[in-house]
């Protein structure tokens, strides 16, 4: 794990990567990345997240710069600009339910190669996915999500990289934390290492490869 300042781990993600962003309507969302990376103009970026949050905040500041070509995400109901924007052509948006969309984050970072869920059998989502019948009942396979980059914010960070989070933002951050092949940690707080204590380590320092500087 390093420590590197701000300016650096924006410039580690390039125009068209994948990048999964924790948060779930801003609350948890590494919103000092977010500012690098639209300084930088860093673009044609697919977005995986539980949202795009709303104008101006978290992963909607992202959808406002035209920064995004692509989200996979639960939900669009709350950000009119996504809902514009992929209206106008310019966003593809891959709507997937939440449960199910976590759990296909879970499986890339577990190195499985999907998941089987009922979730959408008979409905559109159904369309175009291959289907699995267990024991009489219908699954739809879902396959596994990773990233190139994975934007985490955590609460406290020890020197070594263990993480640790607060009420609500620990929401969709420990599981991107497992599912990228760079993670990228935007911590609250970066304390010694033994002020977290073994047991209230969430994430491990060996998944984390980079802490942004305050």
């Amino acid at each position: 794990m390093k420590t590197i300042p701000l300016e650096q781990a924006a410039a580690m993600i390039p125009d068209g990567a994948s990048v999964m962003i924790g948060g779930f309507m801003g609350v948890g969302t590494p919103e000092r990345m977010i500012d690098a990376l639209i300084a930088r103009k860093t673009g044609g970026l697919t977005v995986i997240a539980n949202d795009t949050a709303m104008p101006g905040v978290g992963i909607g500041k992202l959808i406002d710069a035209g920064l995004v070509r692509r989200a996979v995400v639960s939900h669009i109901g709350l950000n009119p600009q996504t809902q514009q924007r992929m209206l106008d052509g310019k966003l593809d948006v891959d709507l997937v339910p939440q449960g199910t969309l976590i759990e296909r984050i879970r499986a890339g970072g577990y190195g499985l190669g999907g998941i089987l869920t009922p979730t959408g059998v008979g409905t559109v989502v159904e369309r175009d996915r291959q289907t699995l019948v267990l024991d009489g009942r219908a699954f739809l396979v879902e396959p596994a999500l990773r990233a190139d980059v994975a934007l985490v914010s955590a609460f406290l960070a020890d020197y070594l990289g263990n993480l640790t989070y607060a009420l609500t933002a620990r929401n969709f951050n420990p599981v991107i934390a497992t599912a990228a092949n760079v993670v990228i940690v935007e911590a609250d707080n970066i304390v010694p290492t033994g002020v977290i204590a073994p047991d209230h380590v969430v994430t491990p320092a060996p998944l984390v490869d980079y802490i942004v500087a305050h």
